[in-house]
């Protein structure tokens, strides 16, 4: 919100102008409204492993975050980009393999990481779209501008609470957020559904969609019945849908009625029995079948996991250069692979300046933060990366940027990341908004909800109307 020089930002003039008007005592009301609103609607998450309860209300905070218009016209085009030549990636290695051929991207890093698909050889997907729903972390570096941290192309969580941290803002400041000229998202559910019906409206009129949901034990179950519901289709768990024939069917009080889209909230493992995981519950035996022949189609497809695979990311760059004939927009962070010896030398070297990430996790699992960890840690950590070197890549510590947040009813700077939400089917859409999570512990890195991070709403300004649009 404020430089160095203690100024206020243009963007944030607005906003520091209202809270100089309200006492520690009517904000922490306001932040109690949220948390109220939060309660109310059943929004929460698991946080696996917590020593009193496993599910909670998200933690959020009051402040929103702001975000130009000039900024966000460079985010949109960039995770424009990547979201297109990733999907030419995913349609090449499951294809003619031609970029493996030309040595751009190591055959042996694809085809042996654990979430490269052989079953997904030479099929087709309509409009060459695998990843429908793309969330990629984004951070702010040192000069102010975006680069990509990382790619989440599987079932990428975290939209719900971008949607309700919206109706909450709106709740809590009114006037500032009717004053601000903020871009709307409220349309996201409309866009999403007409995202999934465009993957199957070549061959059938008005497709049915579902989501596909493991089920209420689930960490992110509150989005898929969140979604669900303001999309108007069906939530069902795997023993909800029947495949007859190859074609499938889900079960309803009158009868059986067919599928053409599923929004699987499901791994990969678990989709198929008959395919992959034989003692998954959570999918349905012959949905694969179902999938190669082609009468139905999953969102997003099986073996996207392999373009967002932390060792793959190091190469998005020269992946971007190799389709589109272009230079990366969002650049990438420094990447070391483990698997290279001079590299792993080097962060076995470094292990306590490090972030250290292996290259299947996801949610800020099987991670090391070298400078906030102990010795012991890092002796572990270092035995891991010489016993499977080609499991790993390591980053340099990122400083994450702040934002102010509410923290015991006074404003203090928080570390934060930025998740927009990229649809891709017919065409490739952008969310003028995102979820903005938050270290919500003094000094921490770690964002994710997992491991005990929170969020906040973020506001996309609009920009002058009368300005020339690029």
């Amino acid at each position: 919100m404020r430089p160095q020089d203690g100024s206020v930002r243009p963007h944030y003039a607005a906003l520091e102008s209202r809270l100089s008007t309200l006492s520690a005592a009517q904000l922490a009301e306001r932040q109690r409204t949220l948390e109220r609103f939060f309660l109310l609607q059943g929004i929460t998450f698991t946080v696996y492993g917590g020593e009193t309860t496993t599910e909670r209300i998200i933690p959020t905070d009051l402040l929103p975050r702001i975000i130009p218009a000039d900024e966000w016209a460079k985010i949109e085009a960039g995770l424009t980009q990547r979201l297109r030549a990733l999907n030419m990636f995913l349609a090449d290695i499951y294809g003619e393999q031609q970029i493996l051929m030309d040595g751009v991207v190591p055959r042996e890093l694809v085809l042996c990481a654990p979430s490269y698909r052989r079953e997904m050889q030479n099929l087709f997907v309509p409009h060459a779209a695998y990843a429908n729903v793309c969330g990629s972390d984004l951070i702010r570096q040192p000069d102010g501008s975006f680069a990509v941290l990382e790619d989440n192309l599987r079932v990428p969580s975290g939209v719900s609470y971008m949607l309700a941290n919206r109706e909450a803002s709106k709740r809590v400041f009114p006037g500032t957020f009717r004053g601000a000229n903020v871009r709307a998202i409220d349309r996201y559910p409309d866009l999403l559904l007409s995202t999934l019906k465009s993957m199957a409206a070549d061959w059938r009129p008005n497709p049915q969609v579902v989501v596909l949901t493991p089920g209420v034990y689930n960490s992110a179950y509150y989005e898929h019945a969140y979604l669900a519901r303001l999309m108007g289709v069906p939530l069902v768990e795997g023993r909800d849908l029947v495949v007859h024939e190859n074609m499938v069917y889900m079960r309803t009080t009158t009868g059986l009625k067919r599928v053409d889209v599923i929004y699987r909230r499901v791994d990969d493992d678990f989709i198929d029995p008959l395919t992959f995981r034989r003692d998954s519950g959570l999918g349905a035996a012959g949905l694969f079948n179902a999938y190669r022949a082609g009468n139905v189609v999953i969102c997003n497809a099986p073996g996207t996991g392999v373009a967002d695979d932390k060792a793959v990311y190091a190469y998005v760059p020269q992946i971007i250069n190799y389709y589109l004939g272009e230079d990366a927009i969002l650049p990438n962070i420094e990447t070391f692979l483990c698997r290279e010896p001079a590299q792993l030398s080097h962060v076995l070297a470094n292990l306590d300046k490090f972030v250290v990430k292996a290259v299947g996790a996801s949610g800020g699992y099987g991670m090391l933060v070298g400078p906030h960890s102990s010795k012991a840690q890092q002796d572990e950590f270092a035995d891991a990366l010489k016993a499977d070197p080609e499991n790993y890549i390591a980053q340099p510590t990122i400083q994450l940027s702040t934002a102010p947040c509410l923290v015991d009813a006074t404003i203090e700077p928080r570390h934060v990341d930025l998740r927009p939400f990229i649809l891709s089917g017919d065409r490739i859409t952008v969310t003028p908004g995102a979820l903005t999570r938050v270290a919500l512990r003094r000094g921490s890195l770690v964002v994710n909800s997992s491991q005990g991070g929170g969020s906040k709403d973020t506001w996309v300004l609009a920009g002058d109307p009368k300005a020339p649009r690029t």
